[in-house]
């Protein structure tokens, strides 16, 4: 016998681990990897087909004959392998399958392939992972013991084909390492805390963003090989700098050579298209009732961290997993088995991922992009939560964006958009996206959002991110925000970089730099996000004005900050509030100083608090409140 068909690799309790769905290391058993059997250097292919007849590894090795290689059924597992030697990193390959129940014949991509070719191409290519030096050992060992809830979070989102493009070769993308050299400072300059990055797992549609995953285990070669991505990652975190990935477990695309109807039959997505098809996306939905389904997933999440050394995963579409009837109308659903609209297989993968995650890699973070009020999403499982670490708030965010979207003259009648989150502040650990997708189809950028002139759109928008930054909860921001973008997001160009020559533009990049700043420096600003006696309004009243106050609390609860906002473009002279004691109180902050293209009225450095009471406080402060401005004060100590 040759020797591709009597080598075996996979043992009987690997086999037995991926039927019960706990093989965590899946990533390393199947797909193709380089090793030496027996003093034979070559290539072992693993694939899972349950319903397959016949199974070969196709590729520029054998001229893609399927004849050629044939691979081995092991048992019922539904698993083939072969051993194939003589070729190495590099090789191009595909497994061809064909159904026992069909004439279904197709020729598919390796669902665990760690490399793919550049679309519309579609062949795995074979490489070898391990052997990168990292040089993050003690960020990893530092993040294994970071308390991320009562540390400062501020992530700017990024989709890496668009940041930035290179200019010499016209629309190009930086690769992994050019992106190291320049995105990476920029942000470190910026202040941000982590890189979100939008999908960069392999995607066949540009116009997808990277939501349309199809190699779940592979970072699009669009910007360069996968030890360039780790690159790219040793490098954020020599510079400080956490990087969290969108992840997509919610549906895949329907491309020939994915994941749907890989052996012939519905594998790895529902047969019912009641419960297997996303309308909104036209996608297939992943069938998280089965073990080797669940199992895949949760893998992939676990080789993200191991391998990559991932932050965080901030997963995707979590509403249109929870919900059976998400997007549907009445009959093109199916309940579950009490009747209910709760997709209970999808909760329970949930729960297992996020215990999974944060058992094998403490200090990880798990981030819902959840749009309902779906109770305890970032509460543990045994309180009876999802498990993620924390939750976009989009209830704030669209809340806040309708506000600041009206003319200031009516925004007196909108005053409720402003306080309304408070109400449900502190029963999630949310964070407060601006995020890509306020700023495409038609929504038009943030600095098209604000009214008014050119002057009240700039002033407008330092006030919207000013608030943000007081209002509890960790922060994201899509790049492009920081500069005053004028055009939406497009994702096949570059951001308009040249805007910074003028000074608006400029001048509002300082600003965020500046309250990036001062968010790290104030524990007032992060030590208690998710709790009630962090936060304390001053005054929410002042509906005629347009006007709201309130303090931030630290953990040390004499260490407190004062944020006092201006939404109309007429200033305040001797706009007095209460504050909890005497003293000097220094404006750390003002979103109208000429630095930022403001007018410069101001407080002359600080304001000292008066023994008059004043709003149910023991004392109170006189100051002048800018135009459509966020001004902050501390007391020195």
């Amino acid at each position: 016998m040759s020797p591709e068909k009597k080598i075996r690799v996979l043992t009987d309790f690997d086999l037995h681990l991926i039927g019960e769905g706990s093989h965590y290391k899946k990533y390393e058993k199947l797909g193709a990897h380089v090793m030496e059997i027996e003093g034979m250097k070559g290539v072992h292919f693993a694939v899972w087909a349950p319903n397959a007849k016949n199974v070969s590894i196709i590729g520029d090795f054998n001229n893609w004959n399927p004849k050629t290689h044939p691979m081995r059924g092991l048992g019922s597992s539904g698993i083939w392998e072969l051993f194939v030697p003589g070729i190495g990193e590099g090789t191009l390959y595909k497994f061809e399958i064909r159904s026992r129940y069909n004439k279904f014949t197709a020729q598919k991509a390796d669902p665990f392939a760690f490399s793919f070719e550049l679309r519309p191409k579609s062949a795995s290519i074979v490489y070898d992972i391990n052997g990168y030096q990292w040089t993050d050992r003690k960020w990893m060992e530092e993040r294994s013991k970071t308390h991320w809830l009562d540390s400062p979070v501020s992530m700017y989102e990024v989709h890496l084909g668009s940041w930035m493009r290179a200019p010499e070769e016209g629309s190009q993308w930086l690769t992994y390492r050019e992106l190291a050299d320049k995105l990476i400072p920029y942000v470190k300059e910026m202040g941000y805390t982590h890189i979100e990055l939008l999908p960069i797992t392999e995607h066949p549609l540009d116009a997808s963003w990277g939501y349309q995953t199809l190699g779940y285990f592979a970072p699009t070669c669009r910007h360069g090989e996968p030890k360039d991505f780790m690159y790219f990652m040793d490098r954020c975190h020599q510079a400080g700098l956490g990087v969290v990935l969108d992840w997509v477990p919610a549906h895949f695309p329907t491309d020939g050579h994915g994941l749907g109807f890989f052996d012939g039959t519905c594998l790895y997505e529902h047969e019912d298209p009641r419960k297997g098809f996303h309308p909104d996306w036209g996608t297939k939905i992943f069938n998280y009732g089965r073990n080797e389904v669940r199992n895949f997933l949760i893998s992939n999440a676990l080789f993200w961290f191991e391998k990559y050394h991932i932050d965080g995963l901030r997963v995707d579409a979590v509403a249109s997993m929870l919900y059976l009837d998400y997007s549907r109308k009445e009959g093109e659903w199916i309940p579950n088995m009490y009747g209910g609209r709760e997709n209970l297989e999808a909760i329970a993968f949930l729960k297992s991922f996020n215990e999974v995650s944060h058992q094998y890699h403490p200090g990880v973070l798990t981030i819902a992009e959840e749009s309902t009020a779906w109770p305890n999403v970032s509460k543990p499982t045994y309180l009876g939560g999802l498990g993620f670490s924390m939750k976009w708030n989009m209830g704030w965010m669209n809340d806040t964006l309708e506000y600041f979207s009206k003319d200031p003259v009516h925004r007196k009648y909108h005053h409720n958009n402003l306080t309304f989150s408070l109400l449900y502040a502190f029963t999630e650990n949310f964070i407060l996206p601006l995020s890509h997708d306020e700023v495409v189809h038609g929504k038009g950028s943030l600095l098209n959002k604000m009214p008014g002139d050119m002057w009240q759109k700039f002033a407008g928008l330092r006030s919207l991110y000013g608030f943000m930054y007081g209002h509890p909860g960790k922060k994201l921001f899509f790049m492009g925000g920081e500069i005053g973008q004028w055009d939406e997001w497009n994702f096949d160009k570059s951001l308009d970089w040249h805007l910074l020559e003028y000074e608006p533009h400029k001048g509002l990049q300082r600003f965020v730099k500046d309250l990036n700043r001062i968010y790290r420096s104030e524990p007032s600003l992060y030590e208690i996000d998710f709790e009630y006696r962090g936060f304390e309004w001053i005054d929410f009243h002042d509906v005629e004005g347009s006007a709201i106050a309130f303090l931030r609390r630290a953990k040390n609860h004499e260490d407190f900050t004062v944020f006092v906002c201006n939404f109309t473009p007429v200033p305040r002279l001797n706009y007095r509030i209460g504050v909890p004691e005497p003293g000097f109180y220094k404006e750390i902050l003002n979103s109208d100083s000429s630095l930022y293209w403001g007018s410069n009225m101001g407080n002359a450095g600080g304001v000292y608090a008066e023994h008059i009471p004043f709003q149910l406080r023991p004392c109170s402060i006189q100051i002048t409140l800018p135009p459509l401005s966020v001004v902050v004060f501390k007391p020195e100590k």
